[in-house]
């Protein structure tokens, strides 16, 4: 199959040194916009950007295919990243692409992007027959998979859909995602002066400290974990703190566990609270729900089989972490995640090895070419 590496290369390294910040994806969209009607597709922006506060919408294209009773299919990725952007550069190491040390280098994901359009690209140039194709590029991903929550689905026909969001090996494919629900604690203390009257205050950020220190978090088992994320309180050294919020999350992909770690942490924060004469308020919100996909569906058949293609015999993973195909799969669209072939996203030593990437091109060809039958 034939990848164009340096056009693939040089494509990444132009869309990476877009600064877009979840909410600030404008820029990006524009030229995405423009790339993908010079690939023939009907594009539009949707209005998740209004929803959610942010500058764009997703980017939806669509592309009518000649192919009769091929598998309608959506390539995903997403245009927002995280910090640090600032100063945006890279290093070119052999055969891979390594942030400078001081910034994300922004694989994660916009090397997705950069994938799906390469493959594209190779379907125009060799007039390969397909199917009817749709493309979502979608915003503030990062912050709580926005885009995909606030996506029109009134203009989604696509029967699969790939979501271009992990990192290493290439070309694995996601079968399992937890559901993840996050944990407001708000702890009420009492005010009094830490040096004159400290026996008349209850110090509020005592009890979180005392719940989280008799809280089970980080790895529950295999397919649960929890966090504490974020406590914040008071207000000077010389006050006994009468508030403290703690921030946490749980996540398992079984809805069980989770029911029981989640419970497990609000029973602590209350006996905390109550230890400490502090009162307590406690918010669960589902951030999305789990997803589980058998060898059987049609959309890990075609990713399966797309991967041998391309000569990966693909991991089946099941995965911690959510994705827009949380929300995909939520919303009765097939959706897995395909691995890019990235690696320490979110970190200053974030890299891609090319041949990886020149693979998740390939992957981008082989799953059109397999969704219209060829």
């Amino acid at each position: 199959m034939v990848i164009n590496r340096e056009r693939l290369v040089n494509k990444f390294l132009g869309l990476a040194a877009i600064s877009s910040p979840a909410k600030h994806e404008k820029a990006l969209a524009d030229v995405l916009t423009e790339e993908l009607k010079s690939l023939g597709f009907e594009v539009m922006l949707d209005r998740a950007g209004e929803k959610v506060g942010g500058n764009t919408g997703n980017v939806i294209a669509t592309k009518k295919g000649s192919v009769e009773g091929a598998v309608p299919i959506m390539f995903t990725a997403h245009m927002d990243t995280v910090s640090p952007t600032e100063n945006w550069g890279y290093i070119m190491d052999g055969d891979t692409i390594r942030s400078n040390g001081k910034t994300i280098l922004g694989a994660d994901d916009k090397a997705g992007i950069a994938a799906i359009l390469e493959g594209l690209n190779v379907v125009n140039e060799r007039k390969i027959p397909h199917g009817d194709l749709q493309i979502a590029f979608t915003i503030g991903e990062e912050i709580g998979l926005l885009g995909a929550k606030y996506l029109d689905y009134s203009v989604i026909s696509s029967k699969c859909v790939f979501v271009y969001d992990m990192g290493k090996p290439v070309g694995c494919v996601t079968i399992a995602a937890p559901s993840h629900d996050n944990i407001l604690a708000k702890v009420y203390g009492c005010a009094s002066h830490a040096g004159a009257r400290p026996e008349d205050g209850v110090n509020a950020i005592v009890a979180a400290s005392k719940a989280i220190a008799n809280m089970r978090i980080g790895r529950i088992d295999f397919e649960t974990t929890a966090n504490v994320g974020v406590i914040s309180g008071g207000t000077a050294r010389n006050i006994v703190p009468e508030y403290c919020e703690v921030k946490a999350e749980a996540r398992s992909r079984n809805e069980q566990k989770l029911d029981a770690q989640v419970q497990h942490m609000i029973e602590v924060f209350h006996e905390a609270a109550a230890e400490m004469g502090a009162g307590i308020e406690i918010e669960i919100d589902r951030s999305y729900h789990s997803y589980r996909l058998s060898h059987d569906d049609e959309v890990v058949r075609l990713a399966v089989t797309a991967a041998r293609r391309v000569g990966i015999e693909p991991e089946m993973h099941e995965t911690g972490g959510g994705s827009d195909a949380n929300i995909f799969n939520a919303h009765g669209l097939p959706a897995t995640v395909i691995g890019v072939g990235y690696d320490k996203a979110h970190s200053v030593e974030e890299y891609i090895d090319i041949s990886d990437f020149v693979k998740s091109a390939e992957m981008t060809v082989a799953l059109i070419e397999v969704a219209a039958g060829a």
